[in-house]
């Protein structure tokens, strides 16, 4: 019981001592890890254009020649057609981007789980 307590305490200062940053992706890593349900909802003006269902991850781009990050999100998601939050016949998985600047999007876990 000592050792667990004394891990925990460990464990507790090591995350308390990382930088913001690096919390978050701790975080997004057993987030990902855990699966998600995500909906990419994108926008052109008011109007919803398209959307992608079932994303378990967006992904911020990184240079390959640096840590720096890129302009876009990426990741992998179905089609939603018809925007009823479910995959429907015909409906696939793709691989899509989306830029920070000229595409307005929304991310958020999906409200029909």
């Amino acid at each position: 019981m000592k050792k667990i307590l004394f891990f925990s305490v460990i464990l507790a200062l090591f995350i308390t001592g990382c930088t913001q940053e690096t919390q978050n992706k701790m975080s997004r890593s057993i987030q990902n890890w855990t699966g998600t349900n995500g909906v990419l909802d994108i926008y052109m003006g008011e109007k919803l254009v398209q959307r992608f269902i079932k994303i378990d991850k967006l992904s911020t781009a990184v240079s390959t020649q640096s840590d720096e990050s890129r302009d876009y999100r990426y990741g992998y998601g179905y089609l939603d057609t018809n925007f009823n939050y479910k995959v429907d016949e015909g409906e696939k998985k793709l691989y899509f981007e989306v830029s920070n600047y000229s595409t307005p999007y929304v991310f958020y876990e999906n409200p029909g789980k």
